[in-house]
């Protein structure tokens, strides 16, 4: 029997002003011919099909064969983002991207920062603002950089329903897809006299279907204080229970401002709404300065609405405006061998003032205050980037963790004393004061007599005498730190990013300058080589 083959169905081509080249324009037109056969064709392969059309078969998009696959010379969360993107100048635009990152690989936007500024730069994410370290300065950056991409869609809202009773957890729990965790308590670390206010935070995974370990962060959903969101809803007159629709979702004013939206620091998205309601030109003009950063700084949603009282934006459009609500990530402070079914955190309370206001972190108040024992709370652990104990117990590790750094070589600690650990551990503590500042004094002492822990050495900032930091410690012990590295030891540093881990490193570097008979360059070629090995973890903030 003779068959006869109809000729394929061609899809109608794309127009000429679609913004594509003549080689994405062919095979597209040949995949649409491929999908959308007439009723009884013989659908061809989109290679066939792009054939057809005229052209050579299209190879399989590689959007991140762009021949720089080399190092990143920027991936240091202690260099400037300007001297960043000086050093990534002339790169791949995904290279570039990377560097505007905040170079913690930290993970709070759900990557590393390689892997964010792919899919940002391959159009698999739409997000900008994503990066929390790096803030409007990041953001700001990959605006620019994104400008090349297209429209960047609007960044919908990732934050969840408000909480209205705990479930039970499955797995494959995410930033996108969190988990319900029971809070159980806090208590202060500090004594009264302290300057600052710290917590130790405890939370219920009995039920969660969530497992950690060391080194592991602790992703949280935190909620808008209900004073600040009261304020603004006030000044703009927008009631707390009034339905809005944004985002092709309706929620309650007070729910979109509690739960979903960001309200500090203000976007520059909000100034640029401001500037196209603005009737004067010369407020207009300056609304769109500070849309671009110029006098913004310093800036939340209350203090621009207070600034302007006479603009009144719709309430959708301001709603739009504001970025998502963030989650926050913790170091995890213990090990489940030592809390079973439970997890604890440390954390700093972050409160400022900024002219006439008083201005609170999200997290740390609602940790520190707001959130009551029994409460369900939107959680996940991210797992470390590279921030893990050695696999042998015998190998040393040295730890660097002032103020809150400590948080995770206590997990680390507990972990070492569960599983009878050998191989010596060296913690390197400061704070301001060590009457009312030294963290968890009794648990080091008890790692101490038991042989979890071989060393502790501590520094004071505001106690008589010098101030005497982390870093003059290693110095003062530098001979014996550098035995400890010749024994194979790992090293790690928790902390603040942008000041103590770069006087950290330098003063490992000076170190093992002085004592292990290394020229400059050969110290720094040295810890090079430990970040190589993965002897050298950090996680910084």
């Amino acid at each position: 029997m003779t068959m006869t083959t109809r000729p394929p169905f061609i899809a109608p081509m794309l127009p000429d002003n679609a913004p594509f080249s003549a080689e994405q324009r062919a095979w597209l037109s040949g995949f649409l011919a491929a999908v959308l056969p007439a009723p009884g064709a013989v659908p061809l392969s989109g290679a066939d099909a792009a054939a057809f059309m005229g052209g050579a078969p299209a190879p399989a998009a590689e959007p991140l064969a762009d021949g720089d696959d080399g190092e990143a010379p920027w991936h240091d969360p202690t260099i400037a983002i300007d001297e960043r993107m000086a050093m990534a100048e002339g790169r791949p635009l995904r290279r570039r991207m990377m560097a505007a990152m905040a170079q913690q690989d930290c993970g709070q936007c759900g990557y590393n920062c390689e892997d964010y500024s792919n899919a940002i730069a391959t159009g698999a994410e739409p997000k900008l603002t994503l990066c929390v370290p790096g803030g409007k300065e990041t953001a700001r950056v990959l605006k620019k950089l994104a400008e090349g991409l297209g429209e960047v869609p609007a960044s919908p809202a990732i934050f969840p329903p408000p909480v209205r009773e705990v479930e039970t957890a499955g797995k494959g729990f995410s930033r996108d897809n969190p988990a319900t965790a029971i809070f159980l308590s806090r208590r202060r670390l500090n004594a009264e006299a302290s300057e600052k206010e710290t917590h130790h935070i405890e939370f219920d995974l009995s039920r969660s279907g969530l497992t950690y370990e060391p080194g592991d962060a602790f992703g949280i959903y935190a909620n808008n204080g209900a004073a600040l969101v009261a304020a603004i809803s006030r000044r703009l007159g927008v009631p707390l229970d009034e339905p809005i629709s944004a985002e092709g979702t309706t929620r309650t004013f007070g729910d979109w401002l509690t739960y979903v939206k960001s309200l500090s620091p203000a976007p520059d998205a909000l100034f640029s709404l401001y500037a196209s309601l603005a009737t004067d030109a010369g407020e207009r003009a300056r609304l769109e300065r500070m849309a671009e950063g110029e006098g913004a700084d310093g800036l939340d949603v209350l203090a621009v609405i207070q600034a302007y009282p006479h603009i009144a934006p719709a309430p959708f459009r301001l709603v739009e405006a504001l970025d998502a609500l963030q989650p926050r990530l913790y170091s995890i402070s213990s090990s489940p061998r030592a809390f079973a079914g439970g997890i604890s955190l440390t954390v700093d309370v972050v409160k400022y003032q900024v002219d006439d206001r008083l201005r609170f972190g999200v997290a740390s108040t609602f940790l520190s205050h707001r959130v009551e024992p029994g409460d369900p709370v939107r959680v996940y652990v991210q797992k470390a980037h590279g921030f893990r104990l050695p696999e042998s117990g015998d190998t040393p590790i040295v730890m660097v963790g002032p103020g809150t750094g400590i948080a995770p070589f206590r997990a680390f600690l507990q972990e070492r004393l569960a599983t009878k650990a050998k191989g010596g551990a060296w913690l390197f503590f400061g704070h301001q004061r060590e009457a009312c500042d030294f963290f968890y004094r009794d648990e080091m002492e008890e790692f101490l007599a038991k042989g979890a822990l071989t060393t502790l050495s501590t520094a004071w900032s505001r106690d008589i005498g010098p101030k005497t930091y982390v870093q003059d410690r290693m110095r003062e012990n530098g001979a014996e730190l550098c035995a400890w590295l010749k024994r194979g030891a790992h090293f790690y540093i928790c902390g603040d990013a942008k000041r103590m881990a770069k006087d950290v490193e330098t003063a490992l570097t000076e170190a093992i300058g002085v004592h292990l008979s290394k020229s400059p360059d050969e110290a720094k070629a040295y810890v090079v080589a430990l970040k190589k090995s993965g002897r050298y973890q950090a996680d910084v903030y």
